[in-house]
């Protein structure tokens, strides 16, 4: 990707909702305000989520044994953290969340100006 191509691309993430992943299973949502040189990322409104403990599995499979269900149901833990900056080395896998409605009302045009066509 040129230059160019990845500035446009990076330019119309800004105010969208990302989802990001990081090496230690850790997920936060917020809304992309910028980047730097090297790949840090800066999120506002920002929630994290995180894989529930192993107690808190162990107690979700006793609870989900001893009422005679297969599956174990444990929720992600979450909290609110405001403005973040999220290490470029950290991130795994970076998504925008965006609703059906959202991409159907943009114009074929509009995305061939976000992704660098003709």
């Amino acid at each position: 990707m040129e230059k160019e191509e990845a500035e446009t691309f990076l330019k119309s993430l800004l105010n969208k909702n990302l989802r990001i992943e990081t090496t230690d299973g850790r997920l936060f949502i917020g809304t992309f305000k910028c980047t730097d040189t090297h790949s840090n990322v800066v999120l506002s409104l920002t929630y994290e989520y995180r894989q529930p403990s192993q107690q808190k599995l162990a107690e979700a499979a006793a609870a989900a044994a001893s009422s005679g269900l297969v599956k174990v149901a444990a929720d992600m833990t979450s909290r609110y953290l405001g403005l973040v900056v999220i290490p470029g080395e950290h991130i795994v896998k970076m998504e925008v969340e965006e609703f059906a409605s959202q991409v159907k009302s943009r114009s074929i045009f509009e995305r061939k100006d976000l992704y660098g066509g003709q």
